[in-house]
């Protein structure tokens, strides 16, 4: 085995983080510190460095509540992002290192919410064997609506009708560089009256972002006689386009303006995407699902991937010490 070592992130391992996202095998712009670290106030990082002879093979996202560690709770997914030349044993070694210094520090369990396979160059699921062996358990499963667009999809008669809603309304859609209408006319009040909720972020953190990541956080508003009547927020990776908010005024079925933006996106800005995510659907920690809504994506010719979140016992390290055969 190898005796790797494992190690708390500083500050002054800034810009060697981000070198090594920017070549890890699963990474996306979700795991630079500048994304991280946009909400450092509502959080203690607890972010880990796994090395071997002083060189960075992985890392792992996370932050610390008490005695538990989270693969990043202000992040949509993570867990362990590894080195492109990292081969399965060795992952393997690496889980068992990380529970091990988890352990060491007076933390009892680790949750991890993995990255979806689809956002992967190639197969990249060494931890989810690992966290079979650690005896990990599935604590939470989402629904991901997701569009293989190299493949052939075909969109509903429902949608299509919305499409042809959006034509005869003339409507436009244009991409902003100012969130802040968006926010403002259709986000935070559909939210507040459909769902008594706020945005995850507010408008001057996501312009903020977007201020960072100007080619991976986007934002579509569709326009109806000049004014605003939907948009969506798109969070964009090397080969995914995900709808990180998506949302109309109340005249969005007269209209079709959420139906004419999605199919823009699908047929114009994203056509050469590998894949494009609507989200999930689900509610309650993934226990109750939004009938409507999941729907409404799968009408697009969505299909469904699961992204699952795990919770081990650090004590469980003993169990990935025999499995070499």
């Amino acid at each position: 085995m190898k005796n790797y070592t494992v190690r708390l992130y500083q500050k002054n391992d800034f810009e060697a983080w981000n070198a090594f996202i920017g070549k890890a095998k699963n990474a996306t712009f979700l795991f630079h510190r500048n994304f991280m670290e946009y909400h450092n106030d509502r959080f203690q990082d607890y972010s880990l460095i796994i090395e071997d002879d002083k060189k960075w093979i992985a890392v792992l996202p996370a932050n610390r509540v008490d005695n538990q560690v989270f693969s990043h709770q202000g992040l949509t997914y993570g867990g362990l992002i590894y080195d492109t030349k990292l081969k399965l044993t060795a992952v393997l070694e690496v889980f068992r290192t990380v529970l091990i210094f988890l352990e060491s520090q007076n933390c009892s369990k680790l949750q991890i919410k993995l990255v979806p396979p689809f956002y992967s160059d190639v197969a990249a699921e060494e931890l989810n064997y690992a966290l079979f062996l650690a005896e990990a358990k599935l604590i939470r499963r989402d629904t991901c609506a997701v569009i293989n667009l190299q493949r052939n999809y075909t969109i509903s008669k429902d949608r299509l009708r919305g499409v042809a809603k959006g034509k005869k309304f003339s409507l436009e859609v244009r991409e902003e560089p100012n969130f802040e209408l968006f926010w403002k006319e259709v986000l935070i009040p559909n939210l507040a009256e459909n769902h008594q909720a706020k945005p995850v972020h507010s408008w001057e953190e996501i312009a903020q972002l977007h201020h960072y990541f100007p080619n991976n956080i986007r934002q579509f508003n569709v326009y109806h006689n000049n004014k605003i009547v939907a948009g969506t927020t798109i969070f964009e990776s090397k080969n995914v386009a995900h709808s990180q908010y998506i949302s109309g005024n109340s005249d969005k079925n007269t209209l079709g303006s959420v139906d004419y933006l999605h199919d823009f996106l699908l047929n114009t800005v994203f056509k050469e995407k590998k894949f494009f995510d609507f989200g999930i659907s689900n509610e309650d920690q993934g226990k109750n699902l939004n009938e409507g809504l999941c729907y409404w994506k799968e009408s697009f010719g969505a299909n469904i991937a699961v992204h699952d979140f795990y919770e081990v016992s650090t004590a469980n390290y003993s169990l990935l010490e025999n499995v070499l055969v």
